[in-house]
This record gives C-alpha cells, sequence and structure tokens, in this order.
C-alpha cells in the first residue's frame, strides 16, 4: 500500500497568464480561476453569513482522484468576507468553500493538457459565458445603470467601483474594460501560485509532550516570547509570537510540527486528521454529504501564515484564524450542479489564562 503524504503548500510569484483556468492553477487571491465555467456559485452563495455582505475570493487547490473519471479536474474553492468584524473565535460563518470537477473529455478544456507556456490569447474563462462582477469575479447579475457594461455581483461592490473611479470611465463607456476593474487590486487579496511539495520531516524521535512543553515554557521565562511589530522579523519569530496566546500541548505539537516549514499556508492531507491548533473545540460532528449521504472527510486546512501574505492587519482589527479545515465528500459525489457547497470550520488559538501569564509559565 502506497504511504499517504502530506502535501505543504508554499506561495510563489507567478504570470497572471499561467493562473488563468486553462492552466487549472492552485492560488490565493486576486479573481477565482474558476473551473467550471458555466453555473457559477450564485451570489446568494458567495454572501457571508454575518453581514450578508459579498465575500471575496481568498485561495482555490487543484485536487483531482484520480481514481474517478468525473474527478479528472477537481477544484476546491475558499471565500471569505472582507470585514473584520465578521470574523469571530471558532466561527466559520464568514467562510464558504466549494468543489467543482469535471471529466477530462469535457466542454470547456482540451482532453490534452495545455503547453505551460504563455497563450497567444485569453480563455477559455468564466467570462466568455457569464457575466461578471468588475470587482470580486463571481457573477455579476447587476449592471451599471450609466454605461450598461460595468457588471456587478452586489450593489456594494457596484458602490465601490463607483468611489474608486468608475464615476469618472462611466463617461466614456468606449474606453471601459467591461470584465475587470482596474480598482478592483486595491479590494482583493495579492495573487500568487500555491505550489504543493510533499511533506519531507526530518529523520529522528518526536519530541515528547513533555519537552514541547518544557520548551515552550523557557521561552516565557526568557522573554522571547514578545509581540513584534516589524515586518521583515521571520516567520519563526511569528510562530513563537502565536505561542504566547496558547497554553495546551496541542499547540506545542502544532509548532513542533510546523517548525521545519514555517513559510508553510496549506497542508493537504485528504481522509486523515487535520493539524489542531489546540485541544479545544475541534469539529466534533461533520455532516454527511447531502447530495448522496456518504461521509465527509478532512481535505485540506488553510495555515494562519497565509495571514502574512494577504496583508490584512489593521491595528488589532484584521480577519485572523489559527487554521481554516475544510470537509468534503469523500466520494466527490456528482451533484445537479457543478459548484457543490462543503463544510469549513475555523479553529483559533485558546488563550493563556491570567494566572499563567501573571507566573510567567
Amino acid at each position: 500500500m502506497t504511504e499517504v503524504v502530506v502535501e505543504l503548500g508554499f506561495i510563489e510569484k507567478a504570470p497572471t497568464w499561467k493562473l488563468q483556468s486553462r492552466f487549472f492553477p492552485s492560488k490565493v487571491g486576486g479573481h477565482p480561476a474558476w473551473l467550471a465555467l458555466k453555473d457559477l456559485p450564485s451570489s446568494e452563495e458567495l454572501t457571508c453569513r454575518r453581514c450578508i455582505k459579498p465575500l471575496i475570493f481568498l485561495c482555490q487547490l487543484y485536487a483531482p482522484f484520480h481514481h474517478k473519471e468525473e474527478c479528472f479536474h477537481r477544484t476546491v474553492f475558499v471565500f471569505v468576507c472582507r470585514d473584520s468584524g465578521c470574523c469571530q473565535d471558532n466561527d466559520s460563518s464568514n467562510i464558504r468553500v466549494f468543489r467543482c470537477q469535471l471529466p477530462r473529455d469535457n466542454e470547456f478544456y482540451p482532453y490534452e493538457p495545455p503547453k505551460e507556456e504563455k497563450p497567444e490569447s485569453d480563455g477559455p474563462c468564466a467570462g466568455d459565458f457569464n457575466n461578471l462582477c468588475r470587482i470580486c469575479g463571481a457573477l455579476g447579475p447587476k449592471v451599471c445603470g450609466g454605461c450598461k457594461m460595468a457588471r456587478y455581483c452586489s450593489k456594494e461592490h457596484q458602490a465601490l467601483d463607483w468611489k474608486s473611479g468608475h464615476k469618472a470611465e462611466c463617461k466614456d463607456p468606449g474606453s471601459l474594460s467591461k470584465k475587470t476593474s482596474p480598482f478592483s487590486s486595491k479590494f482583493l487579496f495579492p495573487e500568487f501560485e500555491v505550489e504543493l511539495e510533499p511533506e519531507e520531516l526530518e529523520a529522528g524521535r518526536e519530541k515528547s509532550d513533555e519537552e514541547v512543553m518544557k520548551e515552550y515554557q523557557d521561552l516565557l521565562r526568557s522573554g522571547q516570547v514578545t509581540h513584534q511589530d516589524d515586518d521583515d522579523s521571520d516567520t519563526e519569530v511569528d510562530l513563537v509570537n502565536m505561542a504566547s496566546k496558547e497554553t495546551d500541548k496541542q499547540f506545542q505539537k502544532f509548532r513542533t510540527r510546523i517548525k521545519e516549514f514555517p513559510d508553510q499556508v496549506v497542508r493537504y492531507d485528504r481522509g486523515r486528521e487535520p493539524l489542531w491548533v489546540s485541544s479545544e473545540n475541534h469539529a466534533m460532528e461533520v455532516p454527511p454529504c447531502p447530495h448522496c449521504g456518504e461521509p465527509r472527510q478532512f481535505e485540506f486546512q488553510v495555515m494562519p501564515q497565509l495571514l502574512v501574505h494577504l496583508k490584512v492587519d489593521n491595528m488589532g482589527h484584521s480577519i485572523d484564524w489559527g487554521t481554516v479545515l475544510i470537509y468534503s465528500c469523500q466520494e466527490s459525489c456528482k451533484a445537479t450542479r457543478p459548484y457543490v457547497e462543503e463544510i469549513v470550520y475555523k479553529q483559533d488559538y485558546s488563550p493563556i489564562p491570567s494566572v499563567m501569564k501573571n507566573q510567567g509559565t
């Protein structure tokens, strides 16, 4: 039996053309590179459950099931609310996730994979089949009443585009970029490719719980666990800072496990157990798939290091997470629509009790 290997995702800069739908990318930020180019999630499906405003694209992972023909191409998409007020501890109401899959022989892409080189023209893309929001790249059922060209998913994104410059742009429809607003980059997350690589742990004995806890307590006593404001601080320091919020042994296991690769932004470990950041607030009962009745299984998790690349921190008021956990149908069943909503949980760090802070242990 082949040993299952955890795959780690790392941020990489990539040319825009490489992140188009035709290349089946794993990526962060910008517009989603939709897999199925028709029947996209509706505007209602892509709204925050807390504020009912539109979500924006966070990331997507290309994750085919090689043993199933209908999953020859398969991508999981994650969306999040930009409003920090909707980000509550251990509450995923501000995050939604969708999976999409296609057989090798489908209506959108050639049977053979494309050469990885800059194409002479754009496409195929979802904009060829749908009116898309100029801001976020989701379905755009609303149209600007002035130019009759600019499309939007919601009044919120229409107002954002208007205030950002469309008010002037609208007067000259001939020069208007119908598909993408030049102002969207100021609102969306920075765009990167996600490169997946197998986790290669250093050979040797894993530290016991007692050793891990002693290491953490020594850090507290030494004063090395302090707040860092320097944007150039390395990722190891960032992880030590996280430890100042956490006392349980599970966090120490988390920190020890990712210590060798602190830059990881994703862990893909389908069918196994997530790497929890705390012993509290686990996803206890994951509901089965509503389409086929089969159980859902853990598929991957978004790591806290991704927040560094999103540049969302704003004087302590920002979206945040310890880890974001995605659970999907273990059969990746074929539903009546190409985009199927799955389950997402957000786990945050457990705070240090005040008595621990006073003792410095």
